[in-house]
């Protein structure tokens, strides 16, 4: 499916049919933390190869389930596995689920990754509270707002400045938690992957102030703030990036997987907590205007000539099995 508006369009049909409630927010698990969803109560399990348009996983850690249920008195929507620029997806396809949201009813948008740590202050299993970000591959031509603007969700042109005026809700829910390895606030670096950095990439990336870097969550937080859904960006630290002369462990995706094990438990605690202090907002605020999901008149048309094609094609074998081949009575 090539058109981008028909591909989050076709998914979010499918699933308005068949979810049982209608979530506020939603959750997006990075490598290893799918385990945020067991957090919600009175689940509904859509795989991901049953939805339209929704791509197959290939990264450990990510599950490949959109789960719906309660979480904190809260109905919400859980991802759990993302979709990566580095697996070949383009940009539109790498935020699908998150527009898919947006059509559901989501009002908010928690973005959790798991990155590696630039700034020498911070330990493994610090968790970062996303307060800005530098994305290279957004800025040098691949960003999901490219191409004919969709108005449905959002303006063509936007500030991002004020992309994170969420946050203050993850320092609340830290304090109420005393949780003392949450970092108030930090700039996360986004990178295509799926290499990680050189000793001097990183060294750049920390000399422009960049806290933590890994290889999504932009894209989700752009096309979030977008369509009007608050984002709010977690970056659990899996292990201590090297700059040039330092020595120490390299980056590995079993360390990853090991250390979004251990703060399992505490990242589900976090978020809970988090959805719990935006409840009331959550609920008062006026929904974000309905996102019309008609098919458009060139989806419908492709739809008409599949049938047609399909016939011909039949009818051509059939008479292919009817005409007696050569040497044979």
């Amino acid at each position: 499916m090539d058109d981008p508006v028909e591909m989050y369009k076709s998914a979010a049909r499918y699933l308005v049919g068949k979810v049982k409630l209608t979530p506020l927010v939603g959750i997006v698990c990075g490598s290893g933390l799918s385990g945020l969803s067991k957090a919600m109560t009175d689940t509904q399990v859509f795989n991901y190869d049953d939805i339209p348009g929704f791509p197959k996983l290939h990264v450990a850690g990510h599950v490949g389930e959109l789960v719906f249920g309660m979480l904190s008195g809260v109905p919400a929507v859980c991802m759990r596995g993302r979709f990566h620029f580095y697996e070949g997806h383009p940009m539109n396809k790498v935020v699908l689920g998150v527009k898919v949201m947006r059509c559901l009813g989501v009002k908010s948008v928690i973005v959790t990754n798991a990155a590696g740590g630039l700034n020498p202050d911070w330990q493994i299993g610090d968790v970062m509270n996303m307060t800005d970000h530098f994305a290279l591959s957004l800025l040098s031509g691949n960003n999901p707002l490219m191409g004919p603007n969709d108005d449905a969700l959002g303006p063509r042109f936007m500030p991002v400045s004020n992309a994170y005026g969420s946050q203050d809700v993850v320092v609340r829910a830290a304090a109420a938690l005393n949780f003392d390895f949450v970092r108030k606030s930090g700039c996360y670096a986004m990178v295509s992957g799926p290499n990680y950095e050189a000793p001097t990439e990183a060294r750049f990336l920390r000399s422009i102030g960049c806290d933590s870097v890994g290889m999504s969550t932009v894209p989700e937080i752009v096309v979030a703030h977008h369509s009007g859904m608050k984002p709010i960006g977690l970056s659990l630290i899996t292990n201590k990036v090297l700059l040039p002369g330092e020595q120490g462990t390299h980056a590995n995706h079993a360390e990853v997987l090991e250390v979004a094990e251990k703060r399992a438990e505490q990242m589900q605690a976090l978020v809970k907590e988090i959805v719990s202090q935006l409840k009331d907002e959550l609920e008062k605020s006026e929904p974000l205007p309905k996102v019309d999901l008609t098919p458009s008149k060139a989806s419908k048309k492709a739809v008409k000539k599949v049938p047609a094609k399909a016939m011909k094609k039949a009818a051509v074998m059939k008479k292919a099995v009817k005409k007696p081949s050569k040497g044979r009575k």
